[in-house]
């Protein structure tokens, strides 16, 4: 217990610059955040209602919490909650049980799992000392003071990437008192992608202090995060990323400069990092983007550096997690969108009438094609209740201008695809029709109930027409790897279940009657 009381304590003292300046204002927070923010950092709350400019002074009443603070009540926490209307299959014996699994899941219990876990790897006697804290399995860890040594990076190419050799022995350190078998207990998971396991084995307390002593060829100043990244061609696992970073911030929560961007983001191989969605990185940072490159042939050293959630790990988020069956809604999953979209400036769209608007993402890929797309585009577009649009969502597109599409789409059609991976910034009251699944169910009808949306899939197998078997690589037949036609009848019908829960929402009806109530008003 003193351990940790001490570490903590040493991680309220981040970067001074930062803790003397920092205001409400300076944060990356979605106004709807704030009230969370001022509950957990009084002294911002105090700071606030001192300052004559802080526009957040509404934000001062009430007592909230995000949900995984010790002392936080469940009808205080997070306003979006999970639901459990559906039976658990034997998972649980109570419907009490079935909600808190689902909150440990995949909701703020989850980050609140990852701070019960942390565990000093190695204490910090003095402030100006090195520390060290990791949560279970090395899947989170945080430092101060913390050395990497780079210098065999020399001569290794350009080609790293989900290497486990970045480190060797005593490569990674400080001046600290270790803890080494609790350390190496939790190495158990091993991998590229699940744990932090391949560079903290190689961890060695130093005679000397890093910084101090001069042992460091450069110094970063400004807090770090180092993250391993999956295959960022892909929205839906590059978006793991992004979306346990943001989780990682939560598990941080000792300082309000958590949600702070003037920070660094250094990705742990030497691939000039380059993504379609790389403008998700404007929601952490507003410094360029760093890799390995960056540091070869140096000892670096970190004043504060964060080791973030992976995007592999074992029952992790939102890749391999474990569902229970019968909930959905995640407040963190929420949470997580409304900050993307508050940090790109993509909003809602005044409404001109009240038209369900219907967006059909196409796929210009070789398979998982529908054949007879314009008919089906053009019978719904027939329909007067609906506006209807078909995207493609290419390089040609930039990917703020994709995520304004979708957030102002209350139906969003797709074949199985990562392009689905969409729906997690999706208006609260939006319905999400997954064309055909391809035989792999749970993925995005997962990540739908993870969001809280409605979700919908084809039905009746005798209605579409499979192109032939499917041809996978090294000759494998998969239902993934073909075209389709779909019955047109068939597909509208669909499309109407979705129009009917979103006319059924309150917060949509209540939406249109408020942009029809604006443009009036313009008008007069």
């Amino acid at each position: 217990m003193k351990m940790n009381v001490v570490i903590n304590l040493l991680y309220l003292v981040t970067s001074l610059t930062i803790i003397d300046t920092i205001t409400i204002q300076d944060l990356n927070i979605p106004p709807e955040h704030v009230p969370y923010v001022f509950t957990n950092f009084p002294s911002l709350a105090e700071a606030c209602k001192n300052d004559p400019s802080c526009s957040y002074k509404s934000a001062l009443i009430g007592n909230v919490c995000w949900g995984y603070e010790n002392d936080c009540n469940k009808t205080n926490s997070y306003h979006v909650r999970p639901r459990c209307p559906g039976d658990h299959k034997g998972w649980v014996k109570t419907k009490a049980a079935q909600y808190d699994t689902f909150f440990t899941q995949a909701d703020f219990g989850y980050v609140k799992e990852q701070i019960s876990d942390l565990m000093v790897m190695c204490e910090a006697t003095y402030p100006h000392d090195t520390s060290l804290e990791c949560s279970k399995y090395l899947r989170f860890c945080r430092g101060r003071k913390l050395m990497l040594n780079f210098t065999s990076l020399v001569g290794r190419g350009n080609n790293l990437r989900y290497k486990m050799d970045i480190l060797g022995p005593g490569q990674i350190g400080g001046y600290c008192n270790f803890y080494s078998e609790r350390l190496q207990k939790e190495a158990e998971h091993m991998s590229a992608l699940q744990s932090w396991a391949p560079e903290f084995v190689n961890f060695k307390a130093t005679t000397q202090r890093p910084i101090t002593d001069g042992l460091c060829d450069v110094i970063i100043d400004k807090p770090t995060y180092i993250m391993k990244l999956d295959a960022t061609v892909n929205m839906y696992h590059h978006f793991c990323d992004f979306f346990n970073l943001y989780a990682s911030l939560h598990v941080n929560s000792t300082h309000p400069s958590m949600f702070s961007r003037d920070n660094h983001v250094l990705i742990w191989e030497t691939f000039n990092y380059d993504s379609a969605f790389k403008d998700a990185f404007k929601a952490f940072t507003i410094n360029p983007i760093w890799d390995l490159k960056e540091f070869r042939g140096k000892v670096v050293c970190f004043k504060n550096v964060v080791f973030p959630l992976l995007p592999r790990m074992i029952f992790g988020l939102y890749y391999n997690t474990p569902l229970i069956y019968g909930c959905e809604r995640s407040g963190l999953f929420h949470a997580f969108a409304k900050h993307i979209l508050h940090s790109l400036n993509v909003k809602l769209q005044i409404r001109k009438n009240d038209k369900i608007r219907v967006t059909l993402l196409s796929r210009g890929t070789k398979y998982r094609v529908i054949q007879n797309e314009k008919e089906i585009v053009d019978a719904l577009s027939a329909n007067p209740e609906y506006e209807v649009q078909r995207v493609v969502y290419d390089r040609s597109v930039p990917f703020t201008k994709q995520l304004e599409i979708t957030h102002n789409t209350d139906i969003f059609i797709g074949m199985h695809g990562a392009g689905l991976t969409h729906l997690l910034f999706l208006p609260d009251w939006a319905a999400v029709f997954e064309v055909y699944n391809c035989e792999d169910p749970n993925c995005y009808q997962d990540l739908s109930r993870l969001r809280g949306l409605k979700y919908v899939t084809w039905e009746v197998k005798t209605k579409l027409t499979q192109e032939d078997e499917g041809h996978g690589p090294g000759g494998v037949s998969h239902a993934k790897f073909t075209n389709y036609w779909f019955d047109v009848a068939e597909f509208a019908r669909l499309v109407a279940v979705c129009a009917d829960h979103v006319r059924r929402r309150t917060d949509f009806r209540d939406y249109v009657d408020a942009s029809l109530l604006s443009r009036a008003h313009e008008e007069l």
